[in-house]
């Protein structure tokens, strides 16, 4: 049982860890230190997804499932929970498209937060 809860709470923190990956730039446009860790973040999350990396959050839930009695996935995070919820119907090439998205709009969040932090008017502030 003890292990099942520890790997429901490993699961929380590695959907909020990917939903920081996706919106963690807007974060940034109120706190600019949130940067500094949000964009470790989505190198990180950008490495694992494009060299099918094993992520140790998904190593870890699942050993604590398997030893709670349950079998745990064989596929990644991503493609168990996320793309089975929010990307069943849509093609590898739409999903691709809504990747690039994403770092499309971090970066036009970026360079907003960094426009706005180097430019003459901020030194006023």
């Amino acid at each position: 049982m003890a292990y099942r809860i520890l790997a429901d709470l490993v699961l929380t923190l590695h959907f909020c860890f990917v939903l920081f990956v996706v919106f963690g730039g807007l974060l940034a446009l109120r706190r600019r230190w949130v940067a500094s860790l949000h964009l470790p973040a989505v190198v990180w999350g950008v490495l694992v997804e494009c060299f099918f990396w094993a992520c140790p959050l998904t190593t870890l839930e699942n050993s604590l499932r398997q030893l709670g009695g349950e079998s745990g996935y064989t596929d990644g995070f991503i493609d168990h929970y996320v793309s089975a919820i929010l990307y069943a119907r849509i093609s590898p090439q739409f999903r691709i498209t809504l990747g690039l998205l994403l770092i499309g709009l971090n970066l036009l969040v970026y360079w907003y937060v960094f426009r706005r932090r180097f430019s003459p008017l901020s030194k006023m502030e």
